[in-house]
């Protein structure tokens, strides 16, 4: 109607006749005879408040990049910082339920990254978005996190002070008016907001049937950049990845420097930034020999006791006993399956 009209007045102007030719259904046609004049009073008392921004098509503050997407959304909410959504970004994605590893993988990267001059743009979900956008802040870098409901209320609920924390760095976006509850329909919809706001998508542990690998086929149908970070073959959340790496529609990608070498001529950011995936035979100081040579043993993917015998000739109680400091000092964490990972380097 915007195109066709040119104005959302001159749209709202022309009647059912005019409306009818642009083929509309029924229902939007006598929703458009009869506005919910109510829920536009909500969104402009929203706007009314600090830090609110509602930014249209034809804004000069509409982000470049979104604006080229197929049906980019004629409003977009905005708490916090409107000019962020210009910024060079990547879109981290993945698992509401990810292993440890995953998790602290989704976080570096993201620290490293922001670090590196790129915004992290996420969807506020548990698990990896949760991580990417904690590892974005950790890192003293920006964030902007893509709301699956309106802005007046936060989902999930226990990510509220995290919200905030985003409001301060970057922003929260979303397309739906004020008043717009957690509905499942609304979640893989804003996935391509995600997705068309950056240059380029990143997976962090994704099951094949995952939410997040529907946002890397948006990305490709963006011409976005889309990058999978792989795993280990008895680990089912690394499956996802694999499928995109296996079937060349993701770049596999081992540290931060890969993805900012990649989009550096986009983002005009540098590629300095040091890696995040260490060196096997790496393990931290501090530790006394063998505690330093089981992390050693460890590799970085999950094992189980039984394999941590074999590779350091102790016994199968020492070796437990000594996964039990470890996960207690916060060096490796158990996963499912009765494995365990590293997650200190």
């Amino acid at each position: 109607m915007l195109e066709h009209f040119g104005t959302a007045a001159a749209a709202l102007a022309a009647g059912r006749a005019e409306w009818a030719e642009l083929g509309l259904p029924d229902t939007a046609l006598d929703y458009l005879r009869n506005p919910d004049w109510r829920r536009v009073e909500q969104d402009l008392a929203w706007l009314e408040r600090p830090r609110n921004h509602l930014l249209r098509l034809d804004d000069s503050r509409y982000p470049p990049l979104l604006r080229q997407i197929a049906y980019p959304p004629p409003l977009l909410f905005v708490h916090g910082d409107p000019d962020r959504l210009r910024a060079p970004q990547l879109a981290i994605v993945g698992t509401r339920n990810p292993t440890p590893l995953g998790r602290e993988t989704a976080h570096r990267f993201a620290a490293h990254l922001a670090e590196g001059g790129l915004i992290i743009t996420s969807g506020l979900a548990l698990g990896i978005d949760a991580a990417a956008h904690q590892g974005a802040l950790a890192g003293g870098g920006q964030t902007i996190a893509v709301m699956g409901t309106s802005l007046d209320r936060v989902y999930p609920a226990k990510h509220r002070d995290l919200a905030h924390a985003i409001a301060e760095r970057g922003a929260l976006v979303s397309e739906l008016p004020i008043g717009t509850p957690a509905m499942a329909e609304n979640f893989p919809r804003r996935n391509r907001l995600i997705s068309g706001l950056a240059l380029g998508v990143l997976v962090v542990e994704a099951a094949t049937q995952s939410g997040s690998l529907i946002t890397a086929r948006q990305a490709l149908d963006q011409g976005r950049e889309v990058f999978a970070i792989p795993g280990s073959i008895h680990n089912p959340l690394a499956k996802g990845c694999h499928t995109l790496i296996r079937q060349g529609m993701a770049k596999l990608v081992e540290t931060a420097t890969d993805i900012l070498e990649e989009l550096g001529s986009l983002a005009a950011v540098g590629a300095e930034q040091s890696a995040i995936a260490t060196d096997a035979a790496t393990a931290p100081n501090g530790l006394d020999d063998d505690y330093r040579q089981l992390l050693i043993a460890m590799g970085d993917g999950p094992a189980g006791v039984d394999i941590l015998v074999e590779r350091c000739g102790l016994t199968a109680e020492v070796v437990s006993s000594m996964l039990l400091i470890l996960e207690l000092e916060g060096y490796v964490a158990a996963v499912p399956g009765g494995l365990y990972c590293r997650l200190k380097s």
